[in-house]
């Protein structure tokens, strides 16, 4: 799923009122079953966010060694 800021501050605004159910801005409504559940949710999509990928596999770069011998 590709996260938006918009599903972000809906989650954050769950928590802060101390609730476990949010409406996402898509219509969804999304129970949590617990605050630390929730609080995880918010965590992953700031780091989805600032990292860009929004659900997307993370790009690898790899670089080719070789040895003489």
């Amino acid at each position: 799923m590709a996260w938006t800021q918009a599903d972000l501050d809906a989650l954050k605004e769950a928590y802060a009122a101390g609730t476990l159910r949010v409406r996402m801005p898509d219509g969804r409504e999304v129970m949590y079953p617990s605050g630390d559940d929730l609080l995880r949710r918010i965590r992953t999509v700031e780091a989805e966010l600032a990292a860009g990928t929004s659900g997307q596999a993370a790009p690898v770069a790899r670089f080719a060694s070789f040895r003489r011998g």
